[in-house]
């Protein structure tokens, strides 16, 4: 009774909104929903989450000012050559989606976060909050996302280094305009964000570097071991291997990202289908399956073309993830294939010679592992009840 009551009262407050025309507050309130409702009832958090991504806000609806993020800082260090910004700029809401990650890796993040929101009590047992981080592992898990959420959970801007325009053709501009963008990020809170770290900080024994190369390095060293409190300085990289011994000792926490498991490759299927998650969310198991061992961005990126592919008319859904499906099953050894077959056999309604010509496992093999039981063992059973 007691959860009845709450649900009405969150839908009271949904339809007051709604009648005074603040469409902000409402989705905000429906976002506080969802992750209010996300442990005690899924399904219901899952249909509003679809519901406030499938309609976005606004491109000209006027933010709220308890919540519009900081404008914007002038000034932004620029290539003396080029004239190009040095640095991107990122400045999402704190309600922006959280990225989907490991446990531990939420753990982790969760506590980094809340050492920046304590400092004063760190302060007061004499300890900073965590300065530097870097981030590793492949293209595409989400490095990149973290830091944007990182940074509106903790309210600053994120300053992401633009190699493009940091390494300058003239000799010795590369290293001051690293520094003119290390030095401008310290000037107030912010997270910045040093994106394929091992580009400007390899080994300095690598013999086919120039010395400019080896010299920025340096500039990183020294200000890694200095960088303020006040800020959070971010690294990235997807070779760790390139990176100068050095460098790693330098920083306060390495976070391993990892290619997602299957509980978060069906969320991201989820997050991804959007709308369509109607049309498609029937195949959510055998697409978890075939999706195993990529990245979010590829899952997205194909995702994406289904969505388009079905907006378009130019295939139909069955269509659409048979030919996706049996392109996958390529490359998966005997075992694979075998596990697929027996996954399509119970999740769908494919006959076992359409499952033969998707997975290539033989309709003998499907037969032997789909069955409940040996034939024999059901001739037995019948036999049993005739007597």
């Amino acid at each position: 009774m007691g959860e009845i009551n709450e649900i009405q009262s969150d839908l009271a407050q949904i339809v007051r909104l709604a009648l005074a025309e603040q469409t902000d507050d409402v989705r905000l309130y429906v976002a506080r929903l969802v992750r209010k409702y996300r442990s005690t009832n899924p399904n219901f958090s899952d249909q509003l989450d679809l519901f406030l991504r499938s309609k976005p806000a606004r491109a000209n609806a006027p933010l709220r000012k308890a919540i519009a993020p900081p404008t914007q800082p002038q000034g932004l260090p620029v290539d003396d050559e080029s004239r190009l910004s040095l640095l991107k700029v990122y400045q999402d809401e704190v309600d922006r989606a959280a990225p989907l990650l490991s446990p531990n890796l939420e753990e982790t993040l969760s506590q980094l976060i809340q050492e920046r929101k304590q400092t004063e009590r760190l302060a007061a047992l004499g300890l900073q909050p965590t300065r530097s981080a870097i981030f590793v592992g492949p293209p595409g898990v989400g490095k990149t996302l973290t830091a944007r959420w990182l940074s509106a959970q903790l309210g600053v801007p994120l300053y992401v280094l633009d190699l493009t325009a940091v390494m300058s053709s003239l000799l010795g501009r590369s290293g001051n305009n690293l520094r003119a963008a290390l030095d401008f990020s310290k000037r107030a809170p912010c997270v910045l964000l040093l994106d394929e770290i091992d580009a400007i900080a390899k080994r300095r024994n690598d013999d086919t570097d120039v010395g400019e190369l080896k010299r920025l390095v340096t500039v990183i060293l020294q200000e890694v071991d200095e960088w303020p409190s006040s800020g959070l300085l971010l690294a990235a990289t997807n070779h760790p291997e390139l990176i100068d011994p050095a460098l790693w000792r330098r920083f306060d926490l390495v976070v391993q990202f990892a290619t997602p498991e299957r509980a978060a490759v069906k969320e991201a299927i989820k997050r991804f289908l959007g709308p369509d998650y109607a049309l498609l969310g029937r195949w959510i198991d055998v697409l978890s399956f075939t999706f195993l061992g990529q990245s979010f961005s590829d899952i997205e990126r194909d995702i994406q073309r289904f969505r388009r592919a079905l907006a378009l008319g130019t295939s139909n859904d069955s269509d659409l993830i048979e030919d996706f499906v049996k392109a996958r099953a390529f490359n998966l050894d005997r075992q694979g294939r075998i596990d697929l077959s027996v996954l399509l056999s119970k999740s769908t309604k494919l006959s076992q010679h359409k499952i033969s010509e998707i997975t290539g496992a033989s309709r003998d093999t499907i037969r032997k592992y789909t069955t409940d039981a040996p034939l024999g063992v059901k001739h037995i059973t019948r036999r049993k009840v005739e007597v």
